[in-house]
């Protein structure tokens, strides 16, 4: 849960999840509708799919026994990797072995004065290299821990606190060193940005793409590539909405997405990935995707536009429904979509993403204004 999500978000999800799941056995009875509706709202959710997979392999092919050592983990567990493997091997099997996350990079990057893009092989291995040559022999998992809440408190991206830090002699000594390094060996420009420039073989020089900045010191490091911009997005959502006297009664149709991409499994409004600079109107896009047939004279009304950002995607949503008179539900022909009906609270408390959630509250901001469509047979 803590991958690419801050401690304070994860809480309250972590404590529902151990309250409901407290052991491996216990998870491994769970579906993956179940594991989808307790992760909705903390994103990524190949994370919560690929802890279920890990776990029922676990029960029913291991024999409830977790691999003890990071090789093991990362060849017989799905998704778990690298990082994942080191953490659980020292921690939970005190194996003497390393571990790299954004935090030990972050910290290694600045103790040996690592100049090269940080995300970039030959970086990489020496940062692992580092990390299992660093690892206290008798507590690894303790080391582990506080190399990675050294980076997450002490030696954070922006703000680091040097004067606290307990390595900051290590870190000394190297620019120490690095200014001897300079004088003796050189490039072209007389510029040699990293300290494990020294060896005439090394792979880590690889050129910035920004200028260096002396007065930054510390954070001068990690270099990283410049980051893409998302991609952007639109994607066409039609909410089709059961009318009823009571709110709480109004239904809504839903389809569940593939198993496979982004949001697998989760819930959703129809809709409909928008290509090219023509849009297809949603009367025929509910028809030719879901097979919904609806009366020739249906009109579909405008709702407005939410923006969600995923990591690598800016997605603007452009909503529309279609409010039926009571009882007259519709059907989704065809056997390529699973499909039900939802009341609003069903919905809130069903597997679905918080793009899908910014949708409906978009909906509910204008529902009153918008027409039922009283279908004729």
């Amino acid at each position: 849960m803590l991958q690419q999500t801050q401690v304070a978000t994860v809480i309250d999800y972590y404590n529902r999840w151990m309250e409901k799941w407290p052991t491996l056995q216990e998870l491994a009875k769970a579906t993956l509708e179940d594991v989808n509706t307790m992760w909705s709202g903390l994103g990524y959710y190949s994370r919560g799919r690929r802890l279920l997979e890990g776990v029922k392999k676990v029960v029913e092919e291991l024999n409830g026994k977790m691999p003890a050592t990071a090789e093991d983990l990362v060849k017989a567990l799905p998704g778990v990797g690298r990082y994942t493997a080191g953490a659980i091997a020292s921690i939970a099997f005190n194996q003497t072995t390393g571990l790299v996350d954004g935090n030990v990079v972050r910290v290694l990057c600045r103790m040996r004065m690592v100049g090269a893009d940080c995300t970039s092989q030959p970086v990489q291995d020496m940062l692992w290299s580092h990390a299992n040559k660093l690892v206290d022999q008798e507590r690894p998992g303790d080391f582990n821990q506080s190399l990675m809440e050294l980076g997450a408190t002490v030696c954070t991206p922006k703000t680091p606190s040097c004067s606290e830090c307990p390595v900051k002699v290590e870190y000394e000594k190297k620019a120490a060193v690095s200014k001897w390094t300079k004088a003796k060996v050189t490039d072209e420009d007389n510029n040699i940005p990293d300290i494990e420039c020294a060896e005439e073989s090394c792979k880590l020089c690889i050129p910035s793409t920004e200028e260096w900045d002396p007065s930054d010191g510390v954070m001068n490091y990690p270099r990283k590539p410049k980051k893409k911009p998302p991609r952007e997005e639109t994607t066409s959502v039609c909410l089709v909405c059961c009318h009823h006297q009571e709110k709480s009664k109004r239904k809504f149709l839903l389809l569940k997405r593939k198993e496979q991409g982004l949001l697998a499994g989760l819930w959703e409004f129809p809709s409909l990935k928008q290509e090219g600079a023509k849009k297809e109107e949603a009367e025929v896009w509910l028809q030719t995707n879901y097979s919904l047939c609806l009366p020739a004279d249906t009109q579909i009304e405008h709702v407005g536009q939410v923006v969600h950002h995923f990591s690598h995607i800016t997605q603007t949503y452009v909503v529309d429904c279609l409010v039926l008179s009571e009882d007259m539900e519709l059907d989704v022909g065809g056997d390529n979509w699973e499909w039900k009906w939802m009341t609003g609270r069903e919905f809130l408390t069903s597997a679905i993403s918080t793009a899908m959630k910014k949708v409906f509250n978009a909906f509910e901001k204008g529902a009153d204004k918008i027409p039922v469509k009283v279908m004729i047979e």
